[in-house]
């Protein structure tokens, strides 16, 4: 660790930095160590409420407190023998402890065992003591009340699965990727919808796939202009609105035909150029939406909890004064302030409107899974988890305590991103989490995945750490803070375990090995993506892993949103298109060159595993062929999920996102194309041959019965 001045910062800095989960110090991409400036690790204590101009004081009233404190306000342990609770207690103090079950009925901890450390003197010494909980604890959140002599202290206990299995049974399974919005259908408005991704499942099921990886569905703000990225979002707990179909809500169907002909009227005036348009179908979708609200039905079941009224009552605010809260008069942003009150009583009635939105959201999202059941698949619908929220959101709005405010989540340099990234996103705080018994995890996670059948984690990593950029300083000068891992993903494991969920990570890029082992020990799948499944011997010879050797407690995919589709890959399309908007990081005869030599690598290993011939060549004749024989290793890999992207079925060039960009490139707002750049409907993509090709290969599952053609003959599937 350095000061700003580069000079040695004092060890006692760096212990309070320790107790409190901040880096002095990571490992870069290239293996080096390197050192965290001192004045940012001031600033990120400061966010956490640590004053760091004593270190040495800070610290003796850190470890002070944390020993006053009977256990910890939660306790996340595995099912089965062994667990244990620490409690600090009064030296030579018998501990106990009752635990009371989330379901009714209690059962006693008395044992034990030898204590692990102390600290005091005297009357004042304490123990640090595990306590042993019974080996047939239920899963689940149980009240436990410890006592020690006359302290005691009420703990939630989490009980959380040892190990997670394959929904329905399965070993192993295959199913699409799909950014929903770019699945315009014949009847959605502008965008795909969840109308269209009803039809998707139900098309998938019937084909043999088990599951439909889709983008965050989060919610975005209700103005204009609307947020293209889906992962940037307003709210992770509740979901948009942008994607509702209104003639396929109840109150289309008991509204007069009059309002009935405004709403087909509003669908029909939406443009549908080459590029999608959020504004305008959001535009129109309101103006029908707002048509049908008079007409509301009661939901059986329908959510009416607090959550739901911060974000609807966020939303109404949002709509009279802007979508960041950051900027609205200062009595509005506390939201338990009493002018926040005032103001719910004041606009009623579009507070009422927001909530009834997320009331059809959940409709159309139910039926678009149970559409996933009734077609045959075992997971059905996976959804995405943005890495966090946009600062001026509803989230942020009403989490502001456990949420951290003056600095962002990023990335440090890498050898793709030299200057670091900033993702422009606020942390958790992982000195609140605990506090709140990790409430705002546990309802996130819940809430999505009432939607569905599976959950993808966007930076699995951020579970156990996140990097953290100071307000005012470049990602550069950021560092990592610490979270309790283990805790994180069991409580998450947890909700996925209750929902019979399919869990997956993403481990991808530079991840501790630790958090690779962990999620493989818990059952949660990582992600194997094809262009990083390398074992490069230096940095111009760059080797791909046979798929043999890949992992299998993964989901398998040749590409992702953020990198080059197959066919663009092997056009180099990623190089041209980025040399052409001026964001390489090197001159573009260098990053060809090594673009090349990447496909002369793959080339090998195609023809290692006999899936081309010697010989074919990459061009316009053959890249169909040859992005078959991608997916045909996918298929020799011993990965348990297999994906395949829409946009490789049929033949689309451009990735859906440029990292790196924001205006350059048309960032998800690329509807899917063919193999000429002609944008195509949901019913055209459902129709293409590549759709079926890719199906049968994927069908079949043994990528050694697909050969490509040799130079000039016609590609054909077994």
């Amino acid at each position: 660790m350095t000061d700003s001045a580069g000079g040695r910062a004092d060890a006692q800095l760096a212990a309070l930095a320790a107790a409190h989960g901040v880096a002095t110090g990571y490992r870069s991409v290239t293996g080096h160590h390197l050192a965290v400036q001192a004045a940012t690790v001031r600033r990120v204590l400061g966010v956490l409420g640590v004053d760091a101009s004593d270190p040495t004081a800070a610290l003796a009233h850190a470890q002070s407190r944390l020993w006053r404190r009977l256990a910890a306000p939660t306790a996340v342990v595995r099912s089965g023998p062994g667990a244990s609770v620490l409690v600090r207690a009064p030296a030579d103090v018998a501990v106990h402890a009752r635990i009371a079950f989330e379901e009714g009925g209690q059962v006693e901890a008395t044992r034990s065992g030898a204590p692990v450390a102390e600290h005091g003197a005297g009357a004042g010494r304490r123990w640090a003591v595990p306590l042993q909980l019974p080996a047939d604890l239920p899963r689940g959140y149980h009240r436990m009340i410890v006592s020690a002599g006359s302290e005691s202290e009420e703990v939630l206990l989490a009980v959380t699965p040892d190990r997670l299995a394959l929904p329905g049974g399965l070993t192993r399974a295959w199913g699409w990727m799909a950014q929903l919005y770019a699945l315009r259908s014949a009847g959605s408005w502008g965008l795909g919808d969840y109308a269209d991704l009803a039809t998707l499942v139900a098309d998938a099921g019937g084909r043999g796939a088990a599951l439909v990886l889709v983008n965050p569905l989060h919610a975005c703000a209700p103005t204009h202009p609307v947020e293209n990225s889906p992962y940037y979002p307003a709210s992770r707990r509740f979901s948009s609105p942008l994607y509702l179909r209104p003639q396929r809500l109840a109150e289309y169907a008991v509204a007069d035909q009059r309002t009935r002909a405004r709403v087909d009227a509003s669908g029909r005036a939406i443009p549908r150029g080459e590029l999608l348009d959020r504004d305008a179908a959001w535009a129109a979708k309101l103006a029908a939406l707002e048509a049908l609200f008079p007409f509301r039905v009661e939901r059986a079941g329908a959510e009416h909890s607090a959550g739901l009224q911060d974000f609807a009552t966020w939303c109404a605010l949002a709509e009279r004064h802007g979508p960041d809260w950051r900027e609205w008069p200062q009595s509005l942003r506390d939201p338990r302030g009493p002018a926040v009150t005032r103001a719910r009583e004041e606009l009623a009635g579009r507070v009422a409107f927001h909530e009834w939105l997320q009331h059809c959201c959940a409709d159309q999202l139910a039926d678009a899974q149970l559409a996933a059941v009734d077609a045959g698949m075992e997971i059905g619908i996976v959804h995405d988890i943005a890495v966090g929220v946009h600062p001026g959101g509803a989230d942020a709005w009403a989490l502001q305590d456990d949420l951290a405010s003056d600095v962002t989540v990023g990335a440090p340099p890498d050898e793709f991103n030299q200057l670091g990234q900033d993702w422009r996103v606020p942390p958790w705080r992982p000195d609140r989490l605990p506090e709140t018994g990790y409430a705002p995890v546990r309802d996130m996670v819940r809430a999505v995945l009432s939607h569905g059948g599976g959950l993808r984690l966007d930076h699995v990593m951020g579970l156990w750490r996140l990097w953290w950029v100071p307000a005012g300083l470049s990602p550069a000068e950021g560092t990592y803070v610490g979270y309790d891992g283990d805790a994180m993903l069991g409580i998450v494991a947890l909700e996925a375990e209750r929902a019979g969920a399919l869990l997956v990570g993403e481990d991808l890029g530079t991840v501790e090995p630790a958090v690779k082992d962990a999620l493989a020990e818990r059952g949660v799948l990582g992600s194997a993506v094809l262009w990083f499944e390398r074992d490069d011997v230096d940095e111009r010879t760059p080797v791909f892993r046979p798929p043999a050797a890949w992992r299998a407690g993964a989901v398998a995919s040749v590409t992702t949103h953020d990198l080059p589709t197959a066919r663009g890959y092997l056009a180099g399309e990623h190089v041209r298109v980025r040399g052409e908007l001026g964001v390489l990081g090197r001159p573009l005869a260098e990053e060809a060159a090594a673009a090349q030599r990447e496909l002369d690598a793959l080339r090998a290993l195609l023809e290692d595993a006999g899936l081309i011939e010697a010989g074919v060549p990459f061009d316009d004749s053959h890249r169909a062929a040859v992005a078959l024989a991608l997916h045909a290793l996918l298929c020799r890999s011993p990965a348990q999920i297999v994906l395949a992207g829409l946009p490789d079925a049929v033949g689309d060039l451009r990735q859906p996102n440029l990292p790196g960009t924001v205006d350059e490139y048309p960032n998800w707002r690329l509807p899917v194309a063919d193999d000429t750049g002609r944008s195509l409907t949901l019913e055209e993509i459902l129709a293409h041959p590549g759709l079926d090709e890719l199906t049968r290969l994927l069908q079949a599952g043994v990528g050694a019965k697909y050969r490509a053609p040799g130079p000039g003959a016609t590609r054909s599937l077994p």
